[in-house]
């Protein structure tokens, strides 16, 4: 098991300031992938004293992202965009996330196509429970930039 605590996220994942919803990679191994973030008061997704349940896809498409970046990282790599296309099974045992709460967001991938397309079966958990679970699809272009020009045609 990599321990990947002392590594900046932002050296993971491809996204900038506020967008940037986890605090830290806590380890990775083969196809896992563990990261935590403590819900703030001042975050972006707050509102009414706390994040709501839906925005635990986002955390869990981060989390997939920093194996991304991890697994570009290992090969001397940046990391590069992704995209959520969809989630299946999302299910949230709460209607929301407290402040102070530190949730550790839990990723495996299933599978990943030489096209790109790839699965992973994630879960949120605090203090040790699970309190949201969730198979994501992905999609990582050799060249994001190439394949969003692509789409105007």
């Amino acid at each position: 098991m990599t321990d990947l605590s002392t590594v900046a996220i932002t050296d993971l994942v491809p996204h900038a300031d506020a967008m940037c919803l986890l605090d830290r990679v806590l380890r990775a191994e083969g196809e896992t992938l563990v990261a935590e973030v403590t819900i703030r008061a001042d975050g972006l997704f707050c509102s009414d004293g706390e994040v709501g349940g839906w925005v635990g896809i986002e955390y869990m498409a981060q989390a997939v992202a920093a194996w991304a970046g991890w697994q570009s990282r290992q090969r001397g790599q940046l990391p590069r965009v992704g995209f959520l296309l969809g989630s299946r099974r999302y299910e949230c045992s709460r209607g929301g996330f407290l402040p102070g709460e530190t949730l550790h967001i839990h990723v495996h991938r299933q599978f990943q196509a030489d096209n790109g397309l790839g699965q992973f079966d994630c879960r949120i958990e605090i203090a040790g429970e699970c309190i949201a679970s969730a198979a994501l699809t992905v999609f990582e272009p050799d060249d994001a930039t190439q394949f969003l020009q692509g789409l105007d045609r």
